[in-house]
């Protein structure tokens, strides 16, 4: 389920091959060009989700043959098949926010800790997994999906530890995308390295503990 190569397209590199299938943020960059057909967008990004979730490799001509629209369309909207396959692997995730009021640790323990990684009604621990896989087997494939779609959800965690830095409560010299990082990769570290699954409560509870520590190391007096 990875882009292919195509002889007369300018699409990624195969990559390794996964198993299963992953909401989309906006297509990547608008070409010049014809106008948009309202639902094109819909009918390209449903078919690659559907490619992924079949277990099947994502190419520029099967999803042609899916959704009906033109390879020109595809391109119009994806500026390769590498930005839409991100797209397709974001599909069902929800952004989040965490209240500024109140007890921001608190907070950040109930929006942000599992299942935070697989927010979204549409979007299940396949899904993420699967996403893990081809980013990990496809560097330019973490990239796009790093530029598209994880970089535009950071921004509701950094309030937090910006308020938390205006309150007082936190340090004023924190490196905020490493505190970001730290984070967010206890949750990933359960699935990539442990084998996890945030189904069981005593990973879930491992997780809001390493929360509970990182956040103290960034209090002030720490």
């Amino acid at each position: 389920m990875t882009p292919s190569a195509t002889p007369t397209l300018p699409v990624p590199a195969r990559p390794a091959r996964a198993a299963i299938g992953d909401v989309a943020s906006e297509p990547a960059g608008r070409r010049p060009g014809r106008p948009r057909v309202e639902g094109h967008d819909e009918r390209i990004l449903a078919a690659a989700v559907e490619l992924l979730d079949a277990g099947e490799d994502v190419t520029v001509g099967r999803v042609v043959a899916r959704s009906g629209v033109s390879r020109a369309a595809i391109y119009r909207r994806w500026p390769s098949l590498t930005d839409l396959v991100a797209a397709a692997l974001d599909h069902g995730r929800e952004p989040y926010a965490v209240p500024l009021d109140g007890d921001l640790l608190e907070n950040l323990l109930t929006v942000f800790a599992p299942g935070s990684a697989t927010a979204g009604p549409g979007y299940s621990e396949e899904r993420f997994r699967l996403r893990l896989r081809l980013a990990l087997s496809d560097r330019r494939l973490a990239r796009a999906y790093w530029r598209s779609h994880v970089a535009r959800r950071r921004p509701g965690l950094e309030a937090v530890l910006r308020a938390g830095i205006e309150r007082g409560e936190l340090r004023a010299d924190l490196d905020l995308d490493a505190c970001m990082d730290l984070l967010t990769g206890v949750v990933y570290y359960q699935y990539v390295v442990r084998g996890e699954s945030l189904d069981d409560p005593q990973v879930v509870q491992r997780c809001r503990t390493a929360i509970r520590v990182a956040w103290q190391g960034m209090q002030v007096g720490a």
